[in-house]
Order: C-alpha cells, then sequence, then structure tokens
C-alpha cells in the first residue's frame, strides 16, 4: 500500500462535484459527493478530501488530478483539465465496455454522446441554454410537489395515467404544476408527465446523434427509475446505469489521469 500510486478526477458540475480516487490499474478506490454551492474551489477540495479520507491517504499520495465540468477551469491544484464529454465517455466505457451512446443528464444541461473504441467521442450535441429537462428541472418541482426528489421516481411508478407538460421551460412547467395541483390531479401523474416532458427533450437529442451500440446512461438523474423506465421505453430495449451514476464523469477523468501518467513514464 505505501509504494501504491493514486490517481484523482474532479467533476465540479452546477449543482454538485464528486472526486474518483483510482489506483494506478485503474481500480476505483474510493469515491464522494458533494453540493457545489458558491465556490467550485472550495467545493473541489471539500470532494477530493472525503474520497481521500474514505481511502486512508494523504493528498501527496495522489500523483495525477484531471479537472472536469463546467468549474474545470478554476481548480488551481489539477494537473489538467478536460471537457465532461470526455470523460463522461471514457467513465461509461470503462464500466460498460459495449457502450456506443451515452445519455448523460445532469445538474444544468444534458447531452447524448457517440461513443468509439478505447472510449473516444465520435460525436455530440449537448443542451447547455437552461435548465429543461435536467436535474434542476426537478429538483424545482419536487419542490412546488413537495415531495422529496428521490422519491419521484417511484411516486411515478404508482398508476398508470400521465398529465401532458406542454412546457419544458422551468418557469412556464412550474406554473402548469401549480395549476395541476390546485386542480387536485394526482401527483404521480404530474410526475410522470414531467420525466415525459424530460425524456420527449432528450429523445430529439439521441435522434440527432443516433443510436449506436449500448445504452449507458449518467448524471443524477440516472437514478430516476421513473426517467430511466420511460428512456427504455423509447429504446425498446434496456439500458446501462451504474450503481453510482453521478460518478461517471469523475471516473473519466481519474481514468484520462492513469493514461497521462502512463504517456510520461
Amino acid at each position: 500500500m505505501k509504494d501504491r500510486d493514486y490517481f484523482a478526477g474532479i467533476d465540479v458540475g452546477s449543482l454538485s462535484t464528486e472526486s474518483v480516487i483510482l489506483d494506478a490499474g485503474g481500480g476505483q478506490v474510493s469515491y464522494s459527493i458533494v453540493r457545489t454551492g458558491a465556490n467550485s474551489v472550495d467545493a473541489a477540495s471539500e470532494s477530493l478530501e472525503k474520497a481521500l479520507a474514505q481511502a486512508g491517504i494523504t493528498r501527496d499520495r495522489i500523483k495525477g488530478i484531471v479537472a472536469t465540468g463546467y468549474g474545470r477551469v478554476s481548480i488551481p491544484f489539477a494537473h489538467k483539465k478536460v471537457t465532461e464529454i470526455s470523460c463522461h465517455a471514457q467513465g461509461a466505457h470503462h464500466l460498460f465496455p459495449d457502450t456506443g451512446t451515452v445519455i448523460d443528464i445532469g445538474g444544468q444541461d444534458s447531452k447524448v454522446i457517440r461513443v468509439g473504441e478505447g472510449g473516444k467521442v465520435l460525436d455530440f450535441t449537448m443542451n447547455d441554454k437552461c435548465a429543461a429537462g435536467t436535474g434542476r428541472f426537478l429538483e424545482v418541482m419536487a419542490d412546488k410537489l413537495q415531495v422529496a426528489l428521490d422519491d419521484m421516481g417511484p411516486l411515478s411508478l404508482e398508476g398508470e395515467g400521465t398529465v401532458r407538460i406542454s412546457s419544458v421551460c422551468t418557469v412556464f412547467a412550474e406554473s402548469e404544476v401549480v395549476s395541476l395541483v390546485a386542480r387536485s390531479h394526482p401527483k404521480n401523474e404530474i410526475i410522470r408527465g414531467l420525466h415525459q416532458a424530460i425524456v420527449n427533450r432528450v429523445w430529439s437529442m439521441v435522434k440527432t446523434v443516433g443510436i449506436h451500440g449500448a445504452v449507458t446512461m449518467s448524471g443524477g438523474v440516472a437514478k430516476n427509475c421513473g426517467v430511466v423506465g420511460l428512456i427504455e421505453e423509447k429504446l425498446g430495449r434496456s439500458i446501462h446505469v451504474y450503481r453510482e451514476p453521478q460518478i461517471i464523469g469523475a471516473l473519466g477523468a481519474a481514468l484520462l489521469a492513469t493514461k497521462k501518467a502512463v504517456e510520461l513514464s
């Protein structure tokens, strides 16, 4: 253990920051997830320190750090900064080698990535102009419906009805939800309608890139069984969802850190 080298990936997102620590062979040692808050550097430091504590090692044992995510440019202790597109492709391919398509729905953007051999990015498209169809969209709606965010997926599976949400704009959809609640529509049907609106939004991006090989879903929204189920219905087949899909970007960054070390050795 004392002579072992370690590598870290840090994914600084708009809502959460994740760190993953790997050994030199690419084995996952630990990870952590924290809220990003107002300061990306503080969030990155907190996330890394938590992952280090879980691994039982100190920061000087980390031989390479790659930062990704929207806040990557502000992380002064990262040795390299890489786009989240590349990192999600690398992470998904590492976990599921048959991955040909990645659907990532994060806090404030969503993306669909075509992945080639070795986790190489072949094509992608993304929605980063507003929070529609993202984790933030669901957070706002959960608050309006007075349900826990983690309960939205299971609740949407109760009953078969769906209330159509005509807008995926967070502001307008929020007004729709308030109106639907006032008219005593069942919450589970409203939630399913919100999930359907997200899936419809993502599906337009899927059609742009196309479906190639197995599909892996990453990002915090992949924890929502309701959204995952609707995407699988659209595809007509099951998709890969890692036990902690929120860390796939950070995992990909850590993998790139180990590869960079090999290149320099």
